[in-house]
């Protein structure tokens, strides 16, 4: 059987928490955005209990099951592996974790939750271009990286240690991807008109938080990101 690790897709990756939705349910949200293309979900809040979390974890990949995605749509959660642990152990189908360079250690993560789970990276801010061609990825399956802009949903995101904000360029993050010796996904303010040059870069795929979960219509956003993506990574060499 092929493991969601195996057929792990990340080219359209949305991030999402009750905190991002304008007060609309997470798993619609979700069933938008899968029902769209997206081909992975991560939930993230730093404001919703544990409990609280688990219970988006189980609407969310209630969402993806009844989109009939299960198999190819990976739910992830941000940082919190007891959560992860927790929802497993009550049945629900959480494919792995993203974390942080600050959280648990992906290779923890990776012993917890053992050699089918997806497991994510941060890369790191400085020396980005260094980090990625000298880390030790064998527990891990991908690279996030960032921001491409200035965003309000992780105003911490690319913070250097003077506290500035490192945005990266088309170019920084096409070196990047020849560098890394795993898939990267880039996010950071993301939006339409930045998907055909990011695309050209040979990364993986994008991430957007209020792309889609603080849009209007959240569906018809998500269907222009995604198919954007679509026709525009087939032409990338």
């Amino acid at each position: 059987m092929t493991t969601m690790r195996k057929a792990l897709d990340i080219s359209a990756y949305l991030v999402v928490g009750p905190e991002n939705t304008l007060g609309r349910p997470v798993p619609d949200i979700v069933a938008a955005a899968v029902h769209a293309g997206f081909t992975c979900v991560q939930i993230r809040s730093k404001e919703a209990s544990a409990r609280e979390m688990i219970d988006l974890l189980r609407q969310s990949a209630d969402a993806i099951a009844a989109a009939g995605k299960a198999d190819a749509v990976a739910l992830l959660v941000d940082d919190r592996l007891d959560v992860a642990l927790a929802a497993r152990d009550a049945g629900i189908k959480v494919d792995g974790v993203h974390v942080g360079q600050s959280d648990i250690p992906p290779a923890v993560c990776r012993h917890y939750l053992g050699e089918d789970a997806v497991v994510g990276l941060s890369a790191r801010t400085r020396e980005l271009l260094a980090y990625v061609r000298e880390a030790d990825v064998r527990d891990i399956d991908y690279f996030g990286a960032g921001p491409l802009h200035e965003t309000a949903t992780k105003p911490d995101c690319g913070l250097d240690d003077t506290g500035r904000v490192i945005t990266r360029s088309f170019a920084e993050l096409a070196d990047l991807a020849k560098a890394s010796p795993i898939p990267v996904v880039v996010g950071g303010g993301v939006k339409l008109p930045d998907i055909p040059p990011l695309a050209a870069t040979g990364v993986a795929g994008f991430f957007v938080v209020s792309a889609v979960a603080g849009a209007e219509n959240p569906g018809e956003a998500a269907t222009a990101l995604a198919s954007s993506w679509q026709k525009h990574a087939c032409r990338t060499p």
